[in-house]
């Protein structure tokens, strides 16, 4: 049986909400930060308060960045997801969670005041910037997606006390420059960390996820999506905090409720925008959603990111041994509590988990090699899982090329498109299949030549695939002058040692 921690997203799903709740089921917090310390990031504080919502008491995430205090003289701030160019003030919605995607070159000098009244303590993320005014600039962890002037508008209630403060170092941000990283430095930055290794593949598919989706919103290639210094900050420490704590608990596998996303509107720079917000909603394509209970924004990008990325299964607890439960708490109250609930125990005898994929065909007889050469690459750089060509025999004796891709439902029309545009054919087949895959855990086999990741493929508990890292093996054999299946045939023993 596999581990398994069920998300029920009762009120939505934000980073920090997760995080917190993650602690609250057991997650050693002090490992989560010793871990994150690894990393070259700004100082910053991490803790957790006990809060009560609607008369559950639920774990509520703190963050504070001291170097950015040092120019503030307020209270508490919240600190937002500003996934635009940020000239403003945050618009706290709802929960009140920061994941900091900012898209274009934010600015984020806020002069005008914080209509979020932090009532002695912060709820959010805590990183806001004062200007010489004396203001309290909220970053509050509702989003921004647009070029943010508004003002916060997220009111803070809790209690709860500081403890167990952290401090990172490193050159990743400055704060006096208002930098900005893009969305490649902070993939970088993962790849070349020393975090394990299924922290640095969950962490890295969630950021993948979130600037794609921030790209194609924005119109941008996802590896030039950037962060604003003080939100790439919440990103990292609550998207690879949430990884580290998954891996804390011993986490195989997540399964996921529906998920309710809120709705309304939400002020931003070039007007009112729907919730929830296009990104979140280019996220949630192919995931069942509930009904909202409550206006304003419920889910946020970083929440929906998770559940993109490493959600297996939606849908009712069913076949579940509960060990542990954890709450996580937003920021706002509403006539449901404003808190996420994970479950850890096992799936017992559930039906095996299959993917549903869609399979694109088309049959060319009249295209150039390098046309196909080329657009292969462009499927597989637009999501596609997998593209081939198969020779066939087509009508008149004509020796032909099928072109299949395989891909996620969320992502056929676009694939759709690239063979309709970029090929001689005058349709495309489209059909929908369901797959059975292997649980995937990745794991490093030192070799005398150098670490090499392996990609381990289980049945249950049972290892039924073994395969190192193609780009490991070639880095390690080109800098050894060694055969490349000399370095993989090493790598294969050595991890069947450890195991």
């Amino acid at each position: 049986m596999m581990r398994t921690l069920y998300l029920d997203c009762v009120s939505g799903i934000s980073g920090d909400m997760l995080l917190a709740a993650l602690v609250d089921a057991g997650a050693d917090l002090d490992y989560v930060k010793r871990e994150l310390l690894k990393l070259p990031i700004d100082d910053f504080e991490l803790w957790v308060d006990t809060v009560d919502k609607q008369g559950i008491t639920a774990k509520k995430l703190q963050i504070r960045l001291p170097e950015a205090l040092d120019h503030h003289h307020g209270h508490g701030h919240d600190h937002g997801h500003s996934h635009g160019h940020d000239h403003g003030h945050s618009h706290g919605h709802d929960h009140g969670h920061s994941h900091g995607h900012s898209h274009g070159h934010s600015h984020g000098h806020s002069h005008g005041h914080s209509h979020g009244h932090s009532h002695g303590h912060s709820h959010g993320h805590s990183h806001g910037h004062s200007h010489g005014h004396g203001h309290e600039h909220g970053h509050e962890h509702g989003h921004e997606h647009g070029h943010e002037h508004g003002h916060e508008h997220g009111h803070e209630h809790g209690h709860g006390h500081e403890h167990g403060h952290e401090h990172g170092h490193g050159p990743l941000h400055t704060h006096h420059h208002h930098e900005h990283r893009k969305a490649a430095t902070i993939l970088e930055m993962i790849r070349e960390s020393e975090l394990p290794e299924r922290v640095k593949v969950r962490s890295l598919t969630i950021f993948k996820e979130i600037a794609e989706a921030e790209g194609k919103i924005h119109g941008i290639h996802p590896s030039e999506v950037h962060f604003h210094e003080v939100g790439a900050m919440d990103s990292i420490i609550d998207t690879i905090g949430i990884c580290l704590a998954l891996e804390d608990l011993g986490v195989d596998q997540l399964f996921a409720s529906p998920v309710p996303t809120g709705y309304g509107k939400m002020r931003m720079a070039h007007g009112l925008y729907p919730i929830p917000a296009p990104a979140t909603a280019e996220l949630l394509t192919g995931i069942p959603l509930a009904r909202s209970h409550s206006e304003g924004e419920l889910t946020t990008p970083t929440g929906a990111g998770v559940l993109k990325a490493l959600v297996t299964q939606f849908g009712p607890l069913q076949n579940f041994t509960v060990e542990k439960i954890g709450y996580g708490a937003g920021t706002k109250d509403f006539a449901v509590p404003n808190v996420i609930r994970v479950l850890l125990g096992e799936a017992i005898g559930s039906e095996p988990v299959r993917e549903t994929i869609h399979v694109l065909e088309a049959q060319l007889d009249d295209c150039t090699a390098e046309s196909l050469g080329y657009v292969m690459e462009r499927l597989l750089e637009a999501g596609a899982l997998d593209a081939y060509f198969t020779g066939v025999q087509m009508k008149k004796n004509r020796p032909g090329t099928l072109l299949t891709v395989l891909c996620l439902p969320e992502l056929s029309n676009r694939l759709e498109e690239i063979l309709l545009f970029e090929t001689t054919t005058f349709g495309v087949r489209q059909s929908v299949w369901t797959r059975r895959i292997l649980d995937r855990e990745f794991a490093e086999s030192q070799t005398s030549y150098g670490t090499v990741r392996v990609k381990i493929g289980k049945l249950g508990n049972k290892v039924v695939q073994t395969t190192p890292e193609y780009e490991d093996v070639a880095r390690l054999a080109r800098e050894n002058r060694v055969p490349f299946l000399e370095v993989y045939r090493e790598a294969l023993i050595e991890n069947k040692k450890t195991r």
